[in-house]
């Protein structure tokens, strides 16, 4: 019998191993974990951040098409820090939100995780901040995520290959998303 059972280890781990492996590369895009309530509501939210500038309503798309959030995120990190609702505002920043906007960092951490259109505003000041302070647009988008070079390059490359994917080669085409 212990040997039967030992066969079948041998046998079905290869299978097991397959199954792991595909189910920790699954997508985690919003459009798996929101409905199309949220999403119709985010729109909104990126499309009042944007204030009318074309470019930086595509910048934040392209921000939230790589995080993958959601309403209600909250994605614990391994350095302790989480990744909190539709855009992944990392925890790191809520004090200095907090500090910015007077209110106490619990109230700020739970409107980024549950107010889409705070959370986007916060992505918004993130980036433009980074903007400002490198004067270089990619850089600002690696600064986003990381202050990290390479961690940075990483990640400009796939929000690069995000704003493509949506809204074609040229992004930055004067057309409205």
């Amino acid at each position: 019998m212990e040997a039967v059972m030992t066969a079948n280890r041998r046998r079905f781990a290869p299978l097991v191993l397959l199954g792991v492996v595909t189910l920790s590369f699954q997508p985690t895009s919003a459009a798996v974990r929101s409905p199309p309530e949220h999403e119709a509501r985010l729109a909104a939210c990126i499309r009042n951040a944007a204030g009318g500038r074309v470019w930086l309503e595509k910048t934040l798309w392209g921000l939230r098409d790589k995080e993958g959030g959601w309403v209600g995120a909250e994605v614990p990190n391994s350095n302790g820090s989480h990744d909190l609702g539709p855009l992944q505002v990392n925890s790191y920043w809520v004090p200095k939100i907090a500090t910015m906007v007077s209110r106490r960092p619990a109230d700020v951490r739970a409107w980024l995780i549950t107010d889409p259109c705070f959370n986007v505003q916060a992505a918004r000041w993130i980036f433009l901040s980074g903007l400002h302070a490198t004067g270089d647009y990619w850089k600002a988008i690696g600064v986003y995520h990381s202050p990290t070079p390479s961690r940075q390059r990483m990640y400009v490359a796939s929000v690069s290959r995000h704003l493509e994917r949506r809204f074609g080669r040229n992004a930055f085409s004067a057309r409205r998303p």
